[in-house]
């Protein structure tokens, strides 16, 4: 009674969030609380803390979560407990209240997944401490409830593979920061990773392969950096012949989806079909059209939806996915497919005719209907990547959003009645190299921003982090890529972005020091302060902002990669010869973060061009064709011209890929350092003064790159060149002067 007249007093009012600046050391925790109030005092939590169970016995699980932290020490003048409590008033799904005093913890909540989420924000509560000999917790009352019921990792472990210890350790990093849902891409062109006993080929020949390019990719990059390097334990002898690989058999998965459930996780197959099916068809070549089931013009050859044999075998795998996981979801994969054997098929045009089909896409959304029913019959409810929508998709069906490019996907898809779990690549797809800006990029998500109603709005489940691993072969490497963008996309699906991004960014400074005590090999906050293309004209000083002070920096100038015995950096470093600096930040395990190569050259101020009756704007050139680099844009391309007053792309009807240009001048308003930030998907080259200032060109996603230039007052020719290869574009364009704060360059920057 007691507990719940504290809750009652803390809607009335006196509530407290915990965005005030004052308590974000003391309650740093990721995601923010819906309510929080804080109060003075400790909880002190040692060996001899006594450990309670009310109400349901299936909350038994959370006492055995709290009773293995294992703290050593007694304090014998310390009587303290931790009630655990089922309270069926708690309305909100997976809500709970949490209630810190000095002598007591009480934990509420009407189901486990409620009581689960405490437990997770009591560790933060914590800290390192909850890893030493007592754990010192500061007192507060807290009331919270999820925004989103669908809190998701996605992890491609076809790719490359990871072991059931890799994904026990993983659905542990997902809890600790609310996340519920863990979806597993087990097939692909590259290996078969589930155990399907109809058909034992599959992972007994099909999850194994000779090293492929993608492995190849991987140990090039190892050369520099070991987190590239293939795990040994995931190589195999098989037939005199060391394959790469690995699976898990059906047994195994069910202990690891005890594990997931035990934590409040629920696990979502994924079996990717009609596309990305090459593990199963180099095996099983009746499955695709031409018998064959290689690689075609963009992808691999998928299964043919023209042929009964087809549908059985796809039923067969399904039948026993269906009986082993308890999930009611199971992904069907649908994207990316390679359509052209189906037209070539007699029997595809029987089968169209024959169905009213107009076009191989809704031959595919035949396939994904057919299959959808299966599904239903065994109680299941099919997920699909957003490709379901061009031939026409079942209001039945589940939908992840993924093409950032196809903006109208969301609003089609709900106003078809579809429920949708929102991913878009510029958002969520964390095998998506990293900058200074992804951590921001993420907590900016809204994933409600896609023009929706307020009814529609309800047919959005959540949002989902994507893990492709072509590129990321090792548990340490998945580590680096996910966090701390994990830790953004945590609060986005539970809290929203209320507390605002200043805020957010100092909570998530004080996670590192949790992140170490587990050992997660996350990529450090950017060190601020310089351009790797430096200048100056006399002197300067290298003045470095380091946002984790936990962190100390090393630095070199003699072209070696800095260690722990380097120079520490200690303040301004004076500049005055061209040199190069190499430097990094060193986490208090020794782990070492980026190497940062700064190159200080010495400029005299380049002279301006004298004004011959400049207009304001640029010069704009737009070309309709695929490039691999800006280098290749031809002027006989050229389609269309423009006059515009900054940067832009004025075409109305874009082509799936394309080049731009802008020419003309950019006025310097004074003499001084200027330092331009180039950020582009695909690639984008800056040119000043006629000169390459900043290369950021090929085939990439958003990456943003600077450098700095000595301009005199006056204006000094401008051109930029930009590529997009098809997916989604960005092409942003930043400046700053001197030691100013960096600005996005306006009409009045530009002149032709």
């Amino acid at each position: 009674m007691k507990f719940k007249l504290i809750f009652l007093l803390l809607c009335m009012g006196n509530s407290f969030s915990i965005y005030a600046q004052s308590n974000i050391n003391r309650y740093s925790i990721i995601p923010a609380p819906v309510k929080l109030k804080p109060i003075k005092g400790a909880f002190i939590w040692t060996k001899n803390t006594t450990i309670k169970l009310s109400g349901d016995a299936s909350f038994d699980i959370v006492k055995k979560e709290l009773s293995a932290i294992g703290l050593k020490l007694s304090v014998s003048s310390q009587k303290s407990s931790i009630l655990i409590v089922q309270d069926k008033n708690i309305q909100a799904s997976e809500g709970y209240k949490l209630s810190v005093n000095p002598n007591q913890i009480t934990i509420a909540a009407a189901n486990i997944e409620g009581a689960y989420w405490a437990v997770s924000t009591l560790k933060q509560l914590a800290g390192t401490s909850i890893y030493g000999k007592v754990a010192n917790i500061p007192c507060v009352e807290i009331e919270d409830q999820p925004k989103f019921g669908w809190r998701g990792m996605h992890l491609d472990v076809a790719r490359h593979f990871f072991d059931l210890a890799e994904l026990r350790l993983m659905i542990d990093r997902m809890t600790l920061y609310k996340f519920n849902k863990l979806h597993l891409h087990l097939t692909d062109d590259q290996g078969w990773r589930l155990e399907i006993k109809k058909y034992p080929e599959l992972t007994a020949k099909g999850a194994w392969r000779t090293l492929n390019n993608q492995d190849s990719a991987c140990l090039k990059m190892a050369e520099t950096n070991p987190d590239f390097n293939l795990p040994e334990k995931n190589f195999k002898v098989i037939n005199g012949k060391k394959m790469y690989g690995g699976f898990y058999t059906q047994s195994e998965m069910k202990g690891l989806i005890k594990y997931a459930q035990d934590r409040g996780v629920e696990i979502i197959p994924e079996i990717d079909m009609p596309g990305h099916m090459m593990a199963a068809t180099k095996l099983f070549p009746w499955l695709s059209s031409s018998g064959a089931g290689g690689l075609g013009k963009d992808f691999s050859e998928p299964i043919c939806p023209c042929k009964e044999s087809t549908f059985e075998f796809a039923e067969n795998v399904f039948t026993e996915v269906a009986a082993l996981f308890p999930s009611k979801y199971i992904h069907l994969g649908a994207d990316e497919v390679e359509k052209d054997s189906w037209k070539k098929l007699p029997e595809c045009d029987e089968l169209m005719k024959k169905e009213g089909l107009k076009s191989v896409e809704e031959l595919q959304s035949y396939f994904i209907h057919r299959m959808e029913k299966f599904f239903i019959n065994k109680g299941k409810k099919l997920i699909g990547w957003d490709e379901m929508l061009e031939g026409g998709m079942s209001a039945t069906a589940t939908m992840m959003y993924w093409r950032a490019w196809v903006p109208g996907a969301p609003k089609k898809a709900t106003e078809n009645g579809n429920e949708v779990i929102m991913l878009p690549g510029e958002f969520c797809y964390f095998d998506a190299p990293q900058d200074a800006g992804s951590l921001k990029k993420v907590y900016s998500f809204d994933p409600y921003n896609y023009n929706l109603t307020e009814a529609q709005k309800k047919l959005i489940l959540g949002v989902q982090a994507a893990t492709w691993t072509e590129t990321i072969p090792s548990l340490r490497r998945l580590e680096y890529m996910i966090f701390p963008r994990l830790l953004a996309l945590a609060e986005v699906a539970w809290t929203g972005s209320a507390a605002g991004w200043d805020d957010f960014l100092k909570r998530s400074n004080n996670q590192y020091s949790m992140l170490d005590a587990m050992n997660v090999n996350y990529r450090m906050p950017d060190i601020y302060g310089f351009s790797p293309k430096s200048v100056f004209v006399d002197q300067t000083y290298l003045k470095l902002d380091n946002p984790l002070k936990s962190t100390v920096l090393h630095y070199t100038t003699d072209g070696s990669t800095p260690v722990k015995s380097s120079k520490i950096y200690s303040g301004p470093l004076l500049i005055n010869k061209p040199q190069q600096i190499k430097l990094a930040a060193f986490r208090p395990n020794g782990n070492p973060g980026e190497v940062y190569v700064i190159n200080y050259e010495r400029q005299a101020y380049q002279k301006a061009i004298t004004s011959n009756g400049f207009q304001k704007g640029l010069k704009f050139s737009y070309y309709p064709k695929y490039y691999k680099s800006v280098t290749k844009i031809k002027e006989t391309d050229r389609t269309d011209s423009a006059i515009t007053a900054k940067i832009d792309i004025p075409v109305k009807e874009k082509a799936p890929s394309f080049g731009t240009k802008h020419t003309g001048y950019f006025y310097a308003p004074q003499d001084g350092i200027y330092t331009f930030y180039l950020k582009a998907d695909d690639g984008s080259n800056l040119y000043m003064d006629q000169k390459l200032l900043i290369d950021n060109d090929g085939l990439h996603s958003a990456i943003e790159k600077s450098a700095q230039i000595a301009l005199g007052k006056g204006y000094h020719p401008f051109e930029l060149l930009f590529i997009e290869g098809g997916g989604g574009y960005t092409l942003q364009l930043e400046y700053s002067v001197g030691d100013g704060k960096r600005k996005p360059l306006s009409e009045s920057d530009f002149y032709h």
